[in-house]
């Protein structure tokens, strides 16, 4: 906030409204209860007073101050009773000027959707319908905003972040997301160390976000006390001046002692984290916070005791009220007065928690991450005072083993059991900029939109006590909203204009141009099989595809692309709508009209696929990831390992002078990320060995559908490229050196050696760098190695978040690049000049380098994503301005990939992909088969 929030009581302005967009008053029948029951009791405890002081009885300096404390004990949190009477926020910026928005498709943040105009003046809706011009002829310099009938929602609201405490770029000097103090912290504030300074804040806004749970870290029991914060900046630019209704106590300021309290947050976490951070067991961690819990309820009782005392008027040796600041927020809990954060993934540790809750009384406002909430939803209802919401991931899962049971049916499965669902960040886990993305999966695998969309906006705000005035539209809300480029759960949805309390965001914002289609409610696959798999099977449902008989025949086909042989993918001419195409043994034989390919088929039972308008496409590549040598990240005895460092320790005298470290040779095929990439037309996984140093090693190709490296086709190429990294370490040596040590390398061994390989120009050499002055170095070595030899080695640069700086060098020096992420994020120093894309920049990254000639491919960083690297090439293109095509998107992730990473085509048209209801590129298409002539199979999915 701008300053300390008096609610102001004024009569609104006369202006026509929607009687179904009234607000809700149910809050002040109680409130007016509360006020009087406090003035009886008052009066009646000063009376006991009087008769008291008759008995010449010492009483307390400030007895009317204790009677108050005590008469408001057990006040619950809420809104004044005149709340959504004022006409001026408390977040209001002087000077900021009115705003009608007009020919809105408005989504309230409930099921009501409807066409109108907002009005927004002085920080809050004032007015939400049909507007004639002749209403706001009273505003000076009003400002209009025609949305054209575009999507205007509630801002988006993320229940989970560590905004502003884990910050970006990540240095050590603003690391201020957990205490290691202990692992019961509940007196710990983020607030207290919230940085403003924190580059995510301009990002997040971009993508609609308006408000944050700044949350603790998970590494302790309790965490400590989270706080809402609105992330526009301020003119005091200072943490206090971001908060939304903070505790009126925060900074020693006391308001009406009749005003009902305001809702405070705080986190709780179970199992993995604090055990590993402390090395305890589960049954240490509850064992603490039955301490802690224990501890808060004595003081309770004291309190209440004291107070039971004070209100009857028995003031002899009564003393001081008994507090205890280090324990006053649990205390708070025990009042019903927090809501409780619990960072709880697996049923142990729910049942654990919910118990824990009975035995002392106290709601859980939401499970956080809560991967295994989904297969036991009664126990969730055995929580008490009411079920707590469950705020999830889409489909990020597996990272460690309490994870490896997550589900991307999970909200629906959740929903349909009446649970409430949101989806959250946990940023910068996920960059909160890209957080109505998790609603968009959630909606794709299943969840009604309705609840997709009140899952980052309604929902959260109710699970965070602040429904009263963020998560919807209503008048007498808080002025923040968002106009969309297209319907909200539409893949690449970009805002166009976001306002904070009445403020625009964004300046002179790059709106791309979207598809009509887009501004419909997509439609989604059919899921009803594998989620109801995801129960029978407790979460891990067997994900083999199933093969298809020798003779398939795909029809009802609307498109196909296949690559061209000249290293690019082209659209097949005479496919076209009711086409079909006939495959033996994974060798296309035959494609188009019915009655063309009937030769194929019709002396043999044929199986027959109805694709339904569907497609066929180029299997994708995934790259950057260890998918293929790790399964749970947290777990070592899943992965491959790291390999030894020369440049920070000696080699083993078993390995001295032999040659590089294959991944071949570590792969782990059947894993579960690996085949729900294959299910997501990711055919091919491209890994390389895991290093924290200079040298990797051998990267290489491989079937992610294979069930072993035995199996016909499974392992791709046994090796395709060089790969080493390059950066800024707090352990190794300096880039200088490492660069140093690379030159010696490829300009010194003239053995045959795959170093001498790379130098010769035989197998490229990849570069996992971000910064742009170090790959200006690699330029430069490049050169020199071509001044010196003559050879034009394969350089590909890998990471390259800041590689945009340079896409004219790079480009005139033949220079590839895969960027991983395809979306940029400044995690660190070095990738910290990032080009956002829409709609904060014209350009993004993937456009500025296909512009200046750069071959471009798209990586991951975690192995769960892979999944997604159909949608990551599809977003790629729809905010490219119309400059990438669906063909130059799909190549993105093959035959880009294939040229950069030294994976040589196996000939014929390769692994494809078949989609049902669209492309490859379409959220509303599922994948149904996967075609493999190397194998000589085809898959059905």
């Amino acid at each position: 906030m701008d300053k300390l929030p008096p609610y102001f009581e004024s009569p609104p302005v006369n202006l026509p409204r929607l009687a179904r967009w009234k607000p809700k008053h149910g809050m002040a029948p109680i409130a007016l209860m509360l006020c009087l029951i406090s003035v009886a009791s008052l009066l009646l405890s000063l009376s006991q007073l009087a008769l008291l002081g008759k008995q010449s009885v010492q009483l307390p300096l400030h007895a009317e101050q204790i009677l108050q404390r005590c008469n408001m004990l057990h006040a619950k949190p809420g809104p004044p009773s005149d709340f959504h009477q004022r006409t001026t926020s408390d977040r209001f910026v002087e000077g900021t000027p009115a705003t009608l928005i007009r020919n809105a498709s408005i989504w309230t943040g409930d099921q009501e959707i409807t066409q109108g105009d907002i009005l927004l003046d002085k920080g809050i809706i004032r007015f939400v319908g049909h507007a004639s011009p002749s209403m706001f002829n009273k505003f000076k310099d009003l400002v209009t905003w025609d949305a054209g009938g575009s999507w205007v929602t509630p801002g988006i609201v993320d229940l989970h972040s560590h905004l502003g405490v884990d910050s970006a770029p990540t240095l050590n000097g603003a690391d201020d997301g957990n205490s290691w103090k202990g692992p019961i912290l509940p007196w710990l504030r983020s607030l207290d160390g919230l940085n403003t300074h924190d580059d995510a804040y301009r990002l997040s806004i971009s993508g609609g976000v308006t408000t944050a749970n700044v949350l603790p870290g998970s590494a302790n029991a309790i965490g400590g006390q989270a706080f809402v914060i609105k992330l526009r900046p301020t003119a005091e630019r200072s943490p206090s001046s971001m908060l939304l209704e903070p505790p009126y106590t925060l900074n020693g300021t006391h308001v009406d002692p009749t005003l009902p309290p305001r809702w405070r947050q705080m986190k709780h976490a179970c199992g993995e984290n604090p055990s590993r951070v402390y090395g305890n067991t589960r049954m240490d961690t509850f064992w603490a916070f039955r301490q802690a819990y224990d501890t808060a309820r004595q003081i309770k009782e004291q309190q209440d005791a004291y107070c039971t005392r004070a209100l009857a008027g028995e003031w002899e040796d009564l003393g001081e009220f008994p507090e205890n600041l280090q324990w006053e927020a649990l205390v708070d809990v025990l009042r019903g007065r927090v809501k409780i954060h619990t960072h709880c993934y697996e049923a142990v540790d729910l049942d654990d928690f919910v118990r824990l809750t009975n035995e002392f009384r106290f709601p859980i406002a939401a499970f956080h991450h809560a991967h295994e909430t989904y297969l036991v939803p009664g126990i969730l209802k055995q929580a008490y005072g009411h079920a707590p919401a469950a705020a999830l991931f889409a489909t990020n899962a597996r990272y460690k083993r309490e994870a490896y049971r997550g589900s991307e049916f999970a909200p629906r499965i959740l929903a349909e059991n009446g649970i409430d669902v949101v989806m959250k960040s946990d940023h910068p886990v996920l960059n909160s900029r890209f957080l109505l993305y998790e609603a968009q999966q959630a909606y794709m695998y299943g969840l009604p939109a309705n609840l997709a969309l009140a899952a980052v906006t309604s929902t959260p705000a109710r699970v965070m006590g602040q429904d009263h005035r963020i998560g919807f539209v209503r008048e007498g809300y808080d002025a923040d909203l968002v106009v969309w480029d297209s319907h909200p759960l539409a893949l690449g949805t970009t805002p166009q204009q976001v306002w904070i309390d009445g403020i625009p965001q964004l300046s002179e914002p790059a709106i791309a141009f979207k598809p009509a289609s887009f501004q419909q409610v997509p439609r989604t696959p059919n899921f009803d099989l594998e989620a109801a798999a995801a129960i029978k099977y407790e979460g891990l449902p067997p994900l083999m595809p199933k093969k298809a008989k020798d003779l398939v025949v795909f029809a009802n086909i609307n498109s196909m692309f296949i690559p061209d042989g000249m290293g690019s993918v082209m659209s097949v001419a005479d496919i076209g709508e009711g086409s079909v195409v006939a495959l033996r043994k994974g060798v296309i034989r035959c494609w188009g009209a019915a009655a063309a390919c009937a030769s194929e088929f019709a002396s043999e039972d044929a199986e027959w696929i109805d694709l339904e308008g569907g497609s066929i496409a180029p299997g994708l590549i995934s790259y950057g990831s260890p998918l293929g040598l790790e399964e749970i990240q947290g777990e070592s005895s899943t992965h491959d390992g790291t390999v030894f460092d020369p440049l920070t320790g000696s080699i083993p005298t078993v390995l001295a002078g032999s040659e590089l470290i294959k991944a071949s040779d570590g792969l782990q095929f059947y894993g579960r990320d690996t085949l729900l990439a294959y299910r997501a037309g990711v055919t091919t996984g491209v890994t390389a060995p895991s290093s924290n140093g200079l040298i990797a090693g051998l990267s290489t190709a491989f079937n992610t559908g294979a069930a072993h490296r035995l199996e016909n086709g499974a392992v791709v190429q046994d090796v395709a490229a060089l790969h080493v990294q390059i950066g800024h370490s707090n352990q190794g040596p300096s880039v200088s050196t490492q660069i140093a040590a690379l030159r010696n390398i490829l300009l010194g061994d003239k053995s045959s050696t795959m170093f001498a390989e790379v130098a010769k120009g035989a197998i490229p050499l990849v570069v996992q760098v971000q910064n742009a002055d170090i790959i200006a170095s690699l330029i430069e070595l490049k050169k020199e190695i071509h001044t010196r030899t003559g050879t034009n080695i394969q350089l590909t640069i890998s990471g390259a978040v800041e590689a945009h700086l340079l896409a004219k060098e790079l480009g005139e020096a033949g220079v590839g690049v895969i960027l991983t992420p395809s979306r940029p994020f400044p995690d660190n120093w070095e990738s910290k000049r990032i080009l956002p894309g829409p709609p904060l920049t014209n350009e993004s990254a993937i456009t500025t380098l296909l512009a200046h000639g750069v071959t471009v491919g798209i990586g991951i960083v975690e192995q769960w994503s892979a999944r997604h690297t159909r949608f990551d090439v599809a977003w790629a293109a729809l905010e490219s301005f119309d400059r990438i095509s669906k063909e130059q998107a799909l190549a993105l992730a093959s035959v880009n990939l294939e040229k950069l990473l030294g994976v040589k085509p196996s000939g014929g048209l390769g692994d494809m992909v078949a989609t049902r209801g669209g492309t490859v590129l379409d959220s509303e298409a599922k994948v149904v088969g996967i075609i493999s002539s190397r194998r000589g199979i085809v898959d059905l999915i």
